[in-house]
């Protein structure tokens, strides 16, 4: 994408923040001596796509701080089953928006206005419109 287009928060998630997650996850099992096979199960991928992330073919557009590093080392212990990768991935994308990492991802892949306050636009939710509708749970 040689020209930054305006991207929803959502898209960023979508398109390189989850992709990156299961990069890191990857990287971190194969580290603690988890077989490419075994890897793809647990994550619910195909051998192939970990094979990408393991050689940064795929999910390689980000790079996480060394707090969320921190926190994906400890989920990618606590990855058994598909339950607890649903788990772990929403505690995951939770750290990275109440860390505010999501708006320094968002800045640097999107086009976005310098002056961008994530409150007034209500990235985070529960502000009183959405309350009103109905929309947060």
């Amino acid at each position: 994408m040689s020209e930054k287009s305006l991207l929803q928060p959502q898209e960023i998630e979508v398109f390189y923040i989850i992709p990156a997650l299961k990069r890191q996850i990857a990287m971190n099992m194969k580290l603690n001596g988890f077989k490419q096979n075994k890897i793809a199960g647990l994550l619910s991928i195909e051998n192939a796509t970990v094979s990408q992330y393991l050689h940064k073919k795929r999910g390689n557009k980000i790079e996480f701080t060394e707090g969320i590093l921190k926190e994906i080392a400890k989920s990618s212990k606590e990855i058994k089953d598909n339950i607890s990768l649903l788990r772990e991935m929403q505690r995951l994308l939770r750290v990275i928006k109440d860390t505010r990492e999501i708006c320094r991802i968002h800045k640097e892949l999107s086009k976005i206005p310098e002056d961008c306050n994530p409150e007034l636009i209500d990235c985070f939710g529960g502000n009183d419109d959405t309350r009103d509708a109905g929309i947060c749970y």
